[in-house]
C-alpha cells in the first residue's frame, strides 16, 4: 500500500474512532456497515462462477466465498432465484453438499434471508442451546430494527408451529421473562427529537426506588420501552445522583440469569458497538474460539454496524479486530470471516 494510502486508512480509522458516540446512532441507517451493495453486480456472472466452484474438479472455495462475501443480503437472494431457475437445482443445498464445517455454517449464514437466520438462532437460544449465561434471545430482540424484528417473529411462528412469545413463557421464568416479552413485542419508543426532563427526573427517581420488593417491573418497563436517547440521559443522572453506575445497581440487586440478562441489556442500551465488540472479544479469548459466535455477530452486523464495531474493539483492546482474527481463527472459514471484517484498523 502506498503512503498515501496509509495515510488515507489511518485517518478513516481515527474519524470513526473520533465519533463513536454518533456511531450507535447511525448503525440503523446501515451506513456503518463493511459490506455494501456490490456495484459492478451481473448475477448472470455470479452464477455462473458459482456453478463452476461448485462441479468443477475439487471445490472452490476461494470462488465461493469471494463471491457471498463481496454481495449485500438482497444481492445474495437475487442469485439464489436466479441459480434455481437456470439449473433447477437449490443453490443453498448444492453449497452444503460441496463445504463442511464452519465454512458451511458460514454459507447458511449468508445465504438464508435474515429473518430466518434470527428465528433459528433465537429457537436454539431459547431452548437451551447454550451456557446460563447465553444472551443470544436478549441480543436479538434487543438489537434489531423493528421491521427485522417483526419479520423474524413471522418466520418464527411458521418454521417451528409456535409464536415465540409461548416458548418464552415456557422456556424462562421470572424477570428474565418479563424482560424477554417485553422486548419481543417491539414497543421501544421513537426518539422525537424533544428533551423531556421531567420524564427524565421521573424515571431516575423510579430506578432508585426500584430495589424494593415488588418494584422489578420497574427495571422492565424503563430497559424495555424508553427510547435509547432518553435512557442514555437517565444512566447518567442515575450515576450523579447515587455515585453508582446503572450496571453496579443491576449487579447489587439481581442474580443468575436476570443479572446477567439486565447486564447486557444496559450494554446494548449504553453502546451497542460496544457491546458486539466485547462479544467477539470473549469468543476469541476461548481456548477454542467460539465460532458460532464469531459468525453470528460478524454476518449479522455486517450490513449495519461493523465499523463502528471494529473501531471500538481496537480503542477498548488495543488490537484491531481483523488481526485478533487473523492471529486466533485457523481452517477454512478464517479467510471468509476476515473477508467480512474487511479490513485492518492502523
Amino acid at each position: 500500500m502506498s503512503v498515501t494510502g496509509r495515510t488515507a486508512v489511518s485517518s478513516l480509522t481515527q474519524e470513526i474512532l473520533g465519533y463513536l458516540g454518533l456511531a450507535h446512532k447511525t448503525a440503523a441507517w446501515g451506513t456503518l456497515g463493511t459490506l455494501r451493495t456490490f456495484l459492478s453486480f451481473s448475477v448472470d456472472k455470479d452464477v455462473q462462477r458459482l456453478l463452476r466452484a461448485i462441479a468443477g474438479h475439487g471445490v472452490d472455495h476461494t470462488s465461493i466465498m469471494d463471491v457471498l462475501t463481496n454481495r449485500s443480503r438482497e444481492q445474495r437472494q437475487l442469485i439464489s432465484r436466479a441459480f434455481q431457475e437456470r439449473t433447477q437445482q437449490d443453490l443453498l443445498t448444492s453449497l452444503r453438499a460441496a463445504l463442511s464445517h464452519n465454512l458451511e455454517r458460514i454459507v447458511v449464514a449468508l445465504m438464508q434471508p435474515a429473518a430466518q437466520s434470527d428465528a433459528q438462532e433465537l429457537r436454539a437460544a431459547l431452548k437451551g442451546r447454550g451456557s446460563p449465561e447465553d444472551t443470544v434471545a436478549m441480543e436479538i430482540l434487543a438489537t434489531r430494527a423493528p421491521s427485522r424484528l417483526q419479520e423474524c417473529l413471522a418466520v418464527y411462528n411458521r418454521d417451528f408451529q409456535v409464536e415465540a412469545e409461548e416458548d418464552i413463557k415456557s422456556e424462562t421464568s421470572g424477570i428474565l421473562r418479563d424482560l424477554l416479552l417485553a422486548l419481543a413485542k417491539g414497543g421501544r419508543e421513537s426518539y422525537s427529537g424533544i428533551i423531556d426532563y421531567h420524564l427524565e427526573e421521573q424515571d431516575v427517581q423510579a430506578l432508585q426506588q426500584a430495589g424494593e420488593a415488588g418494584a422489578q417491573e420497574t427495571w422492565v418497563l424503563l430497559l424495555t420501552q424508553r427510547n435509547v436517547e432518553h435512557l442514555a440521559r437517565v444512566f447518567e443522572q442515575y450515576q450523579r445522583r447515587t455515585g453508582q453506575k446503572v450496571e453496579d445497581a443491576v449487579r447489587n440487586r439481581f442474580q443468575g440469569e436476570a443479572q446477567v440478562t439486565l447486564l447486557s441489556l444496559a450494554s446494548v442500551i449504553r453502546n451497542t458497538p460496544l457491546y458486539f465488540a466485547d462479544k467477539l472479544h470473549q469468543a476469541l479469548q476461548q481456548t477454542e474460539p467460539s465460532y458460532q459466535v464469531l459468525i453470528r455477530i460478524l454476518i449479522s452486523r455486517s450490513e449495519t454496524d461493523l465499523l463502528s464495531i471494529r473501531a471500538e474493539f481496537k480503542k477498548k483492546f488495543g488490537k484491531s479486530l481483523y488481526s485478533s482474527l487473523q492471529d486466533v481463527v485457523k481452517g477454512d472459514c478464517r479467510s471468509a470471516l476476515l473477508a467480512l471484517c474487511r479490513a485492518e484498523d492502523v
